[in-house]
């Protein structure tokens, strides 16, 4: 059975509060385009954005690969003082972020809109002296 090998797609828009919304989409997995999360991440960074809502409600296929693209995103945005939120994420991609047990760590919003409405609420930045974290194997 052969897998569908739908590209990945990433782009991103700045919405009128400032906070950017990285929409992904299609299969994020081993390999060089995956990358382009974390290079992404760090443009955005150094253009000064501090609050991101990765869109995730496109992605079919997540691999751990994939899943530690976000978690260097993750990294990144936690030791540039900033906020990150994964909007729209379900079925394999949800379930991959909950056997890692990083959906403790992540935070989750069904929709972009309620991703943003989170993000204007008090304390929303970093995690309580979180600087960091890590896929571990338990």
């Amino acid at each position: 059975m052969k897998l569908s090998q739908t590209p990945l797609e990433i782009d991103h828009a700045t919405r009128d509060d400032g906070t950017v919304v990285v929409r992904v989409a299609g299969r994020i997995m081993l390999g060089d385009e995956s990358a382009r999360i974390e290079s992404l991440t760090a443009q955005l960074l150094a253009e000064g954005h501090r609050k991101l809502i990765f869109d995730v409600g496109g992605v079919t296929h997540i691999d751990s690969t994939g899943i530690g693209r976000f978690i260097a995103s993750f990294n990144q945005v936690m030791q540039a003082g900033g906020a990150l939120m994964m909007a729209g994420a379900a079925g394999v991609v949800r379930e991959g972020f909950r056997v890692t047990r990083l959906d403790t760590v992540f935070r989750f919003a069904p929709s972009v809109e309620a991703a943003a409405e989170k993000m204007r609420q008090p304390g929303m930045a970093p995690f309580s002296g979180q600087t960091s974290v890590s896929l571990g194997t338990g």
